[in-house]
C-alpha cells in the first residue's frame, strides 16, 4: 500500500500478503498453505478454548478470537508467517478485568487496546517496544506461568469450590480449603495428558503433543468410565455458529475503569506479537515490517471485541508450528481461521466432550514453558540491579496484578538505566599549564598548555551524552574549586548528543560563573549538538566570540579573557 508520512506518524503499511501476492503465488505455495494452514487449525483448537477458560472466559470466546483475529492478523500483518490468537501472556490481566468488570469491561479494554496498538504502528514503535528490558519480560512472563500453574489445580485436581477470585494467594487458600473434595478421575485425566505430552515432545516432536495428550485422556475416560467435568457439562457446549457483530452497552462509562488494563494489554500484545515475528524471522530468514504488524494486531484486537472474542497477540508456538508445517505465506493463517471456524460450525459436539482435567493438563505443560525456569535461575546470577528488576516483576505480577508488574518494572528498569548512562558519561577537570588543581573523586586529569596564563585558565571536559545523568555533576565543579580560575573552557568534542536537562545544567553554569566573574569558552560542539544549542539560544547567553571549533583556538581566547581580565 502507498502511504503518506508525515514528521514521527506513518500511515504507510505494507502486509506481507500483499507483498507476496505481488511477487507472484503459485499452485504450490497454496498446496502448502493448505497443509500448513490445518495443521495449525488442529494445533490451535484446543488452545484457544483453554486460554480462554484459564482467564475466566467462556471456552467459544477463545475459538472467536482465533478464527477473527487470526483472519485479520494473517490478512495485514507484517509478518508472512505470523499465527494469532489467544495466548498464555493474557490470562492474569482477562482474569482480573472480567472479575472486577465482567465480560463487558473486557470488551471495551479490548477496543481500547486495539486503537493504542493502531497508533503504536502508525507511531512506529515498533523498534521501541523491543527496547523492554530483558529482566522485565522474564520476571512478568515467569510470573504468568506460576498463575497459570496454581489457576489450573481446581479443574486439574476437580476440586469442587465454586467461582475462584483471580487473586493468587486466595486462589491458593481457596484450592487448600478444597483439597478433601479432590476427584481421582480428574488427577487421572489431568495426568494422562501431560504424560502423553511429555512421551510425544520426547519421542516425536514433530506431532502436536496437545492433541495427543486430549485425545489420550478422551479415550481413557471412555475405556475407564471415569465421571469426570467437561466442558459441555460446565458450559453447555459449544455453539454451531461464527460469531456476530456487538457492540458493548456502556463504552464510555467503563472506559475509564478499564484504561490502565487496555495499556496493558497493548503492551503485551505488541511485544508478544513482536517477538513472534522476530522468532519466525530467525527460524526463515525473512524479515517482517514491525509497525504493519502493530497496526494489524489492532485491528485484529477491535475485531475480536466487536465479535465475541477476548485479546489477541502473535503466537509464538502456533506460529513455529506454521513455519515447521511447511507455510509459504499468509494465506496458511488464513486457513488456519477457517479450519477453527468449519470445526464450530460441524464438530462442536465434539469439543463439548474434551474433560476440563485435560484442559488444565496442556495449561500445565504451557505454565512450565513460559516460566522458562533455567532462564530465570541464570539471571539470579545477573549484577544485582538487574535481579532486582527481575524480582520485583515477577512478585508484582503473581501476588499484586501484571499491570503494575509491567509498569514498575520498566521504570524501575529506565531508573537503573539512567544511573548508568550517568557512569558512562566522563567528566575530566585540569588546570591549563599545569596538572595540579582541585578535582571531584570522580575527575580525571586533562592537561592543556595555556602560553601567558598558567593557573588561571581551566579546562572542563565532557566526555559522553551530556543529559540529565551527569547534569548535577556539571554543575558541581563550582563548588569544588577554592580558587576559581579566570577563565574555564568546556570541550565538548566527545559529546554526541545533548538534552533539555544538559541544555539547563549548561546555562545554569553560565549564570553560577558570572557571579564568580568566571568567563566561559566552550568548543568542539559537534553539528547535532550546535544546532540543538544554538535553536534553544544557548549559544546566545555564552556570548559572540566564546564558541570555538577546536581546543587551540578555544585556548587562545582564554588566554586573551584572562589577560584582559587582569
Amino acid at each position: 500500500m502507498s502511504g503518506q508520512r508525515s514528521g514521527l506518524i506513518s500511515l504507510r503499511i505494507r502486509p506481507a500478503l500483499l507483498s507476496v501476492l505481488k511477487a507472484g503465488y503459485s499452485r504450490a505455495f497454496l498446496t502448502r498453505d493448505i497443509c500448513a494452514g490445518l495443521t495449525v487449525g488442529v494445533v490451535a483448537l484446543p488452545l484457544a478454548m483453554a486460554f480462554a477458560i484459564a482467564s475466566g472466559a467462556t471456552p467459544e470466546s477463545g475459538l472467536f478470537t482465533a478464527i477473527v483475529a487470526g483472519a485479520i492478523i494473517s490478512l495485514f500483518g507484517g509478518s508472512r508467517y505470523q499465527i494469532g490468537g489467544p495466548t498464555g501472556a493474557f490470562v492474569v490481566i482477562i482474569a482480573g478485568v472480567i472479575a472486577r468488570h465482567g465480560y463487558e469491561g473486557l470488551v471495551v479494554a479490548t477496543l481500547m487496546a486495539g486503537f493504542f496498538l493502531m497508533l503504536m504502528g502508525f507511531f512506529r514503535l515498533g523498534k521501541v517496544l523491543q527496547f523492554i528490558p530483558y529482566p522485565v519480560t522474564t520476571g512478568f512472563t515467569a510470573g504468568i506461568g506460576l498463575y497459570i500453574l496454581v489457576s489450573q489445580f481446581k479443574d486439574f485436581l476437580g476440586l469442587q469450590i465454586g467461582a475462584q477470585s483471580p487473586e493468587f494467594l486466595e486462589k491458593l487458600h481457596s484450592c487448600w480449603q478444597g483439597i478433601g473434595t479432590m476427584q481421582h478421575g480428574a488427577v487421572i485425566t489431568g495426568g494422562v495428558t501431560i504424560g502423553a505430552m511429555v512421551l510425544v515432545r520426547r519421542f516425536c516432536p514433530r506431532i502436536p503433543a496437545h492433541i495427543v495428550g486430549i485425545f489420550s485422556s478422551m479415550l481413557v475416560v471412555w475405556l475407564a468410565g471415569l465421571e469426570v467435568e467437561t466442558i459441555g457439562s460446565r458450559f453447555g457446549g459449544i455453539p454451531a455458529a461464527l460469531p456476530s457483530f456487538a457492540m458493548p452497552h456502556d463504552f464510555f462509562g467503563l472506559a475509564a475503569k478499564v484504561l490502565p488494563d487496555a495499556f496493558a494489554i497493548a503492551l503485551l500484545a505488541g511485544i508478544e506479537s513482536l517477538l513472534s515475528a522476530v522468532v519466525a524471522d530467525g527460524m526463515t530468514g525473512e524479515r517482517h515490517e514491525p509497525s504493519t504488524e502493530l497496526v494489524a494486531q489492532g485491528l485484529a484486537n477491535i475485531a475480536s471485541g466487536l465479535f465475541g472474542g477476548i485479546p489477541a497477540t502473535g503466537a509464538i508456538a502456533r506460529t513455529a508450528t506454521n513455519i515447521r508445517a511447511g507455510a509459504a505465506s499468509p494465506v496458511a493463517g488464513i486457513i488456519h481461521a477457517v479450519t477453527l471456524a468449519a470445526f464450530m460450525l460441524f464438530l462442536a459436539p465434539v469439543a463439548s466432550l474434551i474433560p476440563l482435567a485435560s484442559l488444565a493438563g496442556v495449561l500445565c505443560i504451557v505454565a512450565w514453558d513460559m516460566s522458562e525456569i533455567h532462564k530465570f535461575a541464570r539471571l539470579l546470577r545477573a549484577p544485582r540491579s538487574d535481579v532486582l528488576v527481575l524480582v520485583t516483576t515477577f512478585l508484582l505480577t503473581v501476588l499484586v496484578d501484571l499491570t503494575v508488574a509491567v509498569q514498575v518494572g520498566v521504570v524501575l528498569a529506565a531508573l537503573l538505566f539512567m544511573r548508568r548512562m550517568s557512569e558512562v558519561s566522563n567528566l575530566r577537570l585540569g588546570v591549563a599549564g599545569n596538572g595540579n588543581g582541585e578535582l571531584s573523586n570522580d575527575s580525571r586529569i586533562a592537561c592543556a598548555s595555556s602560553e601567558y596564563c598558567p593557573g588561571e585558565v581551566m579546562i572542563y571536559e565532557v566526555d559522553g551524552p551530556f543529559f540529565f545523568g551527569i547534569a548535577e555533576r556539571f554543575l558541581s565543579v563550582l563548588h569544588v574549586l577554592r580558587e576559581p580560575p579566570k577563565v574555564i573552557v568546556i570541550r565538548m568534542d566527545h559529546v554526541p548528543t545533548v538534552d533539555a536537562t544538559g541544555i539547563h545544567a549548561l546555562e545554569t553554569f553560565v549564570v553560577h560563573a558570572g557571579r564568580k566573574n568566571i568567563q566561559l569558552v566552550v568548543c568542539g560542539l559537534q553539528p547535532r549538538v550546535r544546532f540543538v544549542l544554538e535553536k534553544l539560544g544557548t549559544l546566545n547567553k555564552l556570548g559572540e566570540g566564546n564558541v570555538l571549533e577546536t581546543l587551540p583556538e578555544a585556548m587562545q581566547r582564554a588566554d586573551n579573557l584572562a589577560l584582559s581580565a587582569g
